[in-house]
């Protein structure tokens, strides 16, 4: 299973840890990935997902999992959330934005 955020894509970082001595030896920052259930209202199922800790605030500051999916960047998202989000904006009612017109 690939240390990998399915929500926001992120990955493991390269780096060093420095000694007093400033001896470099090579290490990986990995993200702070955990398995959380998000319940999607439009497709009426849950979804278990390897997420990152700042994906699931992310989710929760958008309201809900279907409202994250909609803004969201596709290549940020795992190939599986790519096809349930076509899924999602399909289902979903469009909301037209009407301009003022100035008459």
């Amino acid at each position: 299973m690939p240390k990998k955020c399915e929500l926001t894509g992120k990955i493991p970082l390269k780096g060093h840890n420095v000694s007093h001595a400033n001896n470099k030896t090579k290490r990986r920052f990995l993200p702070n990935l955990k398995k959380v259930k998000f319940t999607s209202e439009l497709l009426k199922r849950n979804l278990k997902l390897t997420v990152s800790n700042s994906g699931v605030r992310s989710v929760d500051k958008k309201g809900s999992f279907d409202e994250f999916l909609k803004t969201v960047k596709n290549k940020n998202l795992s190939p599986r959330l790519r096809k349930l989000k076509k899924i999602i904006l399909i289902k979903s009612p469009y909301k037209k934005k009407t301009l003022a017109k100035s008459a």
